[in-house]
């Protein structure tokens, strides 16, 4: 019990701040006209997260920060991923007025990005694999997979609860001006992390 305890409450922890991945959710609930458009992001990113639990349980997470070519490129690419998302993000209009806006994103699209800023994100990573896999040490047999199993689930709910949330606002606006500025906000957020990732492989590689 106590596994699976210390395992929910470490899960709402990481995933509670506002992240890229987080963000790009919500965004998805907001800008769809029906919740279940949304779904294509949400399992996504539910499937990638419960990879990335899995592996950090498994050890992965070893590999990881031990190859340094392989941290680096991980950084380098998910700050470039990162801008160029939020580019996709701010000129996004939900609901177009004119051929040169964007319509939300497909089911492909959603795809793509959910997981991109799963696994391309190095916060994520860093969380899953570094927090997780190593908090997942202290337990073994049982005790490790109920651990492992509260982080995979609270990870999926909060996803759900996200694109809900957005969901919800997305229907105050009747002219599409609010889930517009939704995307800008969501865009900015984005772009800040993406300048805070590149401060930290600076500071990291300095």
């Amino acid at each position: 019990m106590q596994a699976l305890i210390h395992g929910i409450i470490l899960a709402f922890g990481l995933i509670l701040p506002l992240g890229v991945q987080n963000v790009f959710i919500f965004n998805q609930g907001a800008t769809h006209k029906k919740f279940i458009d949304a779904f294509p992001a949400i399992i996504t990113a539910g499937i990638c997260d419960t990879i990335l639990i899995f592996l950090a349980v498994r050890g992965i997470s070893v590999v990881v920060f031990n190859v340094e070519w392989l941290s680096t490129l991980l950084f380098l690419v998910g700050c470039l991923f990162l801008i160029y998302m939020g580019f996709v993000m701010w000129r996004s209009s939900p609901e177009a007025t004119n051929t040169e806006e964007q319509h939300p994103f497909s089911k492909k699209r959603q795809v793509t990005f959910a997981a991109s800023v799963s696994i391309f994100n190095p916060h994520a990573i860093l969380d899953t694999v570094g927090v997780i896999g190593t908090s997942s040490l202290a337990y073994t047999g049982h005790e490790k997979l109920l651990f492992t199993v509260a982080c995979i689930v609270v990870s999926w709910i909060w996803f759900f609860l996200l694109a809900i949330l957005g969901s919800k606002i997305g229907k105050l606006g009747n002219s599409g001006m609010l889930l517009k500025r939704v995307n800008q906000i969501s865009a900015m957020i984005i772009w800040g992390m993406a300048v805070y990732l590149a401060y930290n492989f600076y500071l990291f590689f300095d």
